[in-house]
């Protein structure tokens, strides 16, 4: 198997295709799209609805299958993985953050967060005490004991923050994390997920139609007929 990070290449993608195919048409929205992503570096995919940026997040966390071509995230080769390869793919070395939050109801702001270190086989202590650290550093520690209806809209998406670093991943992956908010809870939310990726280190792929937010990119794209140009 490639392994992308022995190059210090953390994604290297090539020749990708993206097409659906339906009864009534084939819609191809990935087209010979290359990407190699530095570790470390905070790359921002930005545009409308529709360009193909959201698949693209799709087929590199696993969630969508390509066409054609390869992509390779650390050493995986995520075109190639089985079912449980793409489960502990996913559980090991992605953190996934969303529109929205997806939080299990019933479940605590904590819960929420030592959760996915306790599945993937973490002493439930050690990652107890993970998930506070990471609620206190998102600014939510003093509501850990709330269930995510009893948070705010802001708050919800700190939590999903925290939950997306539980389990130390290399990559983060995030698609529209300011979408659902308000302008002043999307700034805060940007500010804070860029920040938490720089004081832990982590690779940052983020997907936004808000171009105040893809600023903070090291790099920033667009997705023009099927292929990423630089945007800026």
């Amino acid at each position: 198997m490639s392994n992308a990070e022995e190059r210090n290449n953390i994604i290297e993608i090539r020749g990708l295709e993206k097409t659906y195919v339906t009864d009534s048409e084939r819609l191809t929205i990935l087209k010979d799209l290359d990407l190699t992503v530095q570790k470390g570096r905070k790359i921002v995919i930005a545009g409308e609805s529709g360009s193909g940026k959201s698949t693209l997040l799709n087929v590199i966390g696993g969630i969508d299958t390509v066409t054609a071509g390869t992509v390779i995230a650390g050493k995986w080769n995520v075109g190639k993985l089985n079912e449980n390869e793409i489960a502990e793919y996913r559980s090991v070395f992605l953190g996934l953050i969303f529109q929205f939050h997806y939080l299990l109801k019933d479940f605590t702001a904590l819960e929420n967060v030592y959760m996915p270190a306790y599945i993937a086989g973490v002493n439930k202590k050690a990652a107890v005490e993970r998930a506070e650290q990471l609620l206190a550093d998102v600014g939510v520690y003093d509501r850990k004991n709330h269930l995510p209806s009893q948070l705010s809209g802001g708050e919800r998406q700190r939590v999903a923050v925290a939950r997306s670093l539980i389990n130390e991943p290399s990559l983060i992956l995030a698609d529209e994390p300011t979408g659902n908010l308000d302008p002043a809870n999307a700034v805060m939310i940007g500010d804070l997920l860029f920040s938490m990726v720089e004081k832990y280190k982590k690779t940052l792929l983020l997907v936004t139609h808000d171009m105040k937010l893809a600023e903070k990119g090291d790099v920033c794209y667009k997705i023009v007929d099927g292929k990423l140009q630089e945007a800026r």
